[in-house]
């Protein structure tokens, strides 16, 4: 028997990209496998066309397709490897396609170098002001270690809904939501392997029947691992928000978290100082973590400063009790949070209006 299409594809998902730690197949990689006779041509497309582990990849899928072959009793000729190289980022990349979420206007990553800044505390608060403000708004709990949205947007008793495959979205305080937090025994701890995470993320973020939104928010997990990549593979973003309290050990991470967005060709939105500051009973503001130093990053790293956020009582006591609307009833907490809000939106237009964010088109002659 000669080898099949079936037997090479899987034979490639067994060899991963020496850098990035993972298979040709889920990384997208493998561009034409031609099988002549018994002979098989595989064409591969790199990320840089000086790939210094090129020899390395090309020993490593003559060795899975002859093994694959051996194995399954088929009679396997020249084995050939054409390189190629797509030097675009990868949401650059996924610009280019068709989003699975068409009826998604805009995509918006809130992510932040370490945990413990209140990254979710922004993502919710900015997603329920975006929908005060009229906007039809989805908020997805992207952080599958850690899902923290059930406790915060009081999802506890709320029972979850399938319709055929999909998932039904939670519809709460304006929201439509999602969270692993909810598909998951809340006792077990969640532990993936980066396979394991990119599966689990698509579910959530492309089987949630989100129907028309104006704003799919997406609550990142801290760091730089592999979840923003996924993310930056599967959908077309509008942007990152970067949140950072203002202490330098925070700046340090949130620069990486800068970066990596970057790197994956995602454009910085703006960066919020959360923990910015605290008003005492007296009335006096305490600059607790040395206010400011989030503007500083942002102003150093040339992107846009979205505002502080103060350490609130109210903002806390909400967040435990799953009632973030409440967060309008006081001021100046609601004052502070819709100039987040507008100063998102505004950072939102300019982008679109650059065009930057305008989806291709594709003409059939």
């Amino acid at each position: 028997m000669t080898p099949t299409d079936t037997m090479i594809m899987d034979a490639l998902r067994t060899v991963d990209d020496p850098d990035l730690h993972r298979d040709l197949v889920s990384l997208n990689m493998v561009k034409a496998v031609e099988i002549t006779d018994s002979d098989v041509r595989i064409g591969i497309e790199l990320t840089t066309p000086a790939c210094p582990m090129k020899d390395r990849i090309r020993s490593d899928i003559v060795a899975a397709v002859t093994a694959a072959a051996g194995s399954a009793g088929a009679t396997l000729g020249k084995v050939t490897v054409d390189f190629t190289a797509d030097v675009r980022r990868p949401n650059e990349k996924t610009q280019d396609k068709p989003s699975p979420l068409p009826d998604v206007k805009h995509v918006i990553a809130v992510g932040a170098g370490k945990g413990g800044v209140g990254k979710s505390t922004v993502a919710v608060n900015l997603a329920v002001g975006l929908a005060r403000h009229g906007a039809t708004v989805g908020l997805l709990d992207g952080d599958i270690y850690g899902p923290s949205l059930t406790t915060m947007l009081g999802l506890d008793d709320v029972a979850g809904r399938m319709q055929g495959n999909m998932l039904m979205p939670f519809e709460v305080h304006g929201l439509k939501a999602m969270t692993i937090g909810k598909l998951v025994d809340p006792e077990k701890a969640l532990i993936w392997r980066g396979p394991m995470a990119h599966g689990a993320f698509k579910q959530l973020a492309t089987q949630t029947e989100w129907g028309p939104l104006d704003y799919l928010v997406i609550d990142l997990p801290p760091g730089t691992g592999d979840v923003p990549l996924t993310l930056a593979q599967l959908l077309p973003l509008t942007g990152a928000v970067i949140v950072c309290t203002p202490q330098k050990v925070a700046q340090d991470d949130a620069r990486r978290a800068v970066r990596m967005f970057q790197q994956l060709g995602v454009e910085i939105l703006g960066v919020v100082e959360n923990m910015s500051y605290f008003i005492g009973d007296d009335g006096k503001e305490y600059d607790l973590f040395g206010r400011g130093g989030a503007e500083l990053l942002a102003q150093a790293m040339n992107t846009p400063f979205l505002g502080p956020l103060p350490i609130n009582m109210d903002l806390r006591r909400n967040a435990d009790a799953g009632t973030p609307l409440a967060n309008w009833d006081s001021e100046p907490l609601a004052s502070e949070l819709d100039r987040l809000v507008q100063n998102l939106a505004a950072q939102i237009s300019i982008a679109s209006m650059s065009g930057r964010l305008v989806q291709p088109t594709l003409s059939v002659t």
